[in-house]
């Protein structure tokens, strides 16, 4: 089994409905992405594993432990984290308190502040700057590093490009081929399918709430994944 496996996920906010049946699998040291256009659900698949909808069906097994029941600090204590869209740096932090507030899972393994400021050096210049006062590819970088010092087994990474610079881009692969040659599975909400060629294994294509496509990245821009995408 999969380190992270969701069976028929039916989910959404209150009565209202987005996911429908959603079957998805991630392993450690995979990197797989999520992509569609925007309002498909793919945020909401990755908010529903800390709690952030109404789950009405189906499963989230992490670890081989269901989650979908328990409370939001579960996928943390089990190994999944997440640097979310809009990255929510604390604004009265400074750089290492933010990243320090990843540990609070308490999970032992690879990463530590050490080897996040190896990853992100600049992040150990400005360690006693207040988070906030970063630029938009710094915050990303403090998202990011926060989100594995909780020693996740999978990180989800929900939009990590918007807002940045080609440049900041190509940044962020390098490094997210870092993270999964560490042995950490990555799941990626993304548009900037150049970035998804560059860093994943498989993808699956969103819409509508439900996955309409799924394949090999190294095949993503044949006819018939162009036509899902453009679905």
């Amino acid at each position: 089994m999969s380190f992270l496996s969701i069976r028929g996920l039916t989910a959404g906010y209150g009565k209202s409905v987005v996911l429908r049946g959603v079957d998805l699998d991630v392993d450690a040291g995979e990197s797989v992405a999520v992509v569609g256009k925007n309002g498909a659900g793919k945020s909401t698949l990755l908010n529903s594993f800390f709690g952030g909808t109404t789950i009405k069906g189906g499963s989230l097994v992490v670890g081989g432990t269901p989650i979908e029941k328990l409370p939001a600090y579960a996928a943390p204590k089990h190994g999944v984290s997440i640097s979310p869209q809009g990255r929510l740096i604390l604004p009265h932090l400074t750089v290492q308190e933010n990243l320090l507030l990843g540990a609070a899972a308490g999970r032992k393994g690879h990463w530590n502040l050490q080897r996040v400021f190896e990853l992100f050096p600049i992040l150990l210049e400005r360690r006693h700057k207040l988070g906030t006062a970063l630029s938009g590819g710094q915050q990303q970088m403090l998202a990011v590093g926060r989100a594995l010092l909780g020693n996740p087994k999978v990180i989800l990474l929900d939009e990590p490009t918007e807002g940045l610079s080609p440049v900041l881009v190509d940044e962020l692969v390098s490094t997210f081929n870092k993270i999964r040659d560490a042995g950490t599975g990555v799941l990626v909400v993304e548009q900037h399918l150049n970035l998804v060629r560059r860093t994943t294994q498989r993808f699956v294509v969103m819409s509508k709430g439900e996955i309409i496509d799924r394949g090999r990245t190294e095949d993503i821009d044949s006819e018939r994944h162009r036509a899902a995408l453009a679905f």
